[in-house]
């Protein structure tokens, strides 16, 4: 209730000190990108200092792992949404090493879920609806490989217009360096060769 308390204080001070007007843009991203990465922390602001990127310049989903972990997820639901309402032209999936998903234990998590209240009755009734919960909360080993999933995901989604590159990267979450793990448009020569 705090950090409640204490947000909503200095919402009030911000709106009605007008700090919002050097953010103000409209829905469409300036340079036509979106971005899938990483809900971690430490990219808050430096992705997009690192990416030269300003309020309003890309469309920005996160996950848990910058993963597109199902071909008709929300995640893809949004990619779309934002290439073919939002005129995003291009896709960017970044990764970061250090992730917190490549550790994710779901035996653990569950363990978890179970100590704040989740009963064993809601995960077995979970598990009889046919959803396999710990794959579904299965992080990954290699960071590398789940970027490249992510963006093979993409590129070949039914409903994904094949022109829109699709680009792979990892990021140094301290110093904000971008590692290229696959070019976009060059795929997109190569399969036209």
């Amino acid at each position: 209730m705090a950090s409640l308390n204490e947000i909503l204080r200095f919402n009030k001070e911000f709106v009605e000190q007008k700090q919002y007007v050097p953010y103000i843009t409209d829905k469409f991203p300036n340079k036509k990108i979106v971005i899938l990465t990483c809900m971690d922390t430490r990219l808050i602001e430096l992705l997009p200092k690192a990416m030269n990127l300003r309020n309003g310049d890309a469309k920005i989903i996160k996950s848990a792992g910058a993963m597109v972990a199902h071909p008709f997820g929300g995640i893809m639901r949004s990619i779309l949404v934002a290439v073919y309402e939002l005129q995003a032209d291009e896709v960017y999936v970044i990764g970061h090493h250090d992730c917190g998903m490549s550790r994710v234990d779901p035996h653990h998590m569950i363990e978890h879920m179970k100590q704040r209240g989740v009963s064993q009755e809601i995960i077995k009734s979970i598990k009889y609806s046919g959803i396999d919960l710990v794959e579904w909360l299965r992080g990954f080993g290699d960071v590398e490989k789940n970027v490249l999933n992510s963006v093979d995901i993409i590129r070949n989604h039914p409903l994904f217009p094949k022109s829109t590159p699709v680009h792979g990267l990892i990021m140094h979450p301290e110093t904000g360096k971008l590692d290229l793990l696959t070019n976009g448009h060059e795929y997109l020569k190569q399969q036209s060769e």
